[in-house]
């Protein structure tokens, strides 16, 4: 199975849970990201995916000085940002109890037979 076209919009909701947490730059998101269970998640896959999500203005970013280097980009939510994880998680619950009834269901029909 494909897993990509599963993971583009809970990706995102995942990341701006990240972020909600704390302000953060996109390496630290990358690592989080990938010790939860997202190993094949890239830099060169979550930027475009931050770009995205400012440009949506979900979220804001500034530059801080790095202590290894040059500035990093910080993350933060914004008010819209919260809003649209409230309503990804909700709408993740849903959609998970909906998808666990119906395989329970499936799972109960295996066992009669």
């Amino acid at each position: 199975m494909d897993k990509s076209q599963l993971m583009k919009g809970i990706l995102e909701g995942c990341i701006l849970k990240i972020i909600d947490k704390s302000e953060t730059y996109g390496y630290e998101i990358v690592v989080k990201l990938q010790e939860n269970g997202f190993q094949d998640v890239r830099e060169g896959t979550l930027y475009p995916l931050l770009l995205r999500l400012e440009k949506k203005k979900l979220i804001s970013a500034t530059y801080k000085p790095s202590p290894l280097g040059p500035s990093r980009k910080y993350y933060v939510l914004t008010k819209d940002g919260k809003e649209y994880l409230y309503s990804f998680y909700n709408s993740w619950k849903e959609t998970c109890i909906s998808v666990n009834r119906i395989f329970n269901e499936e799972n109960m029909k295996e066992e009669r037979i």
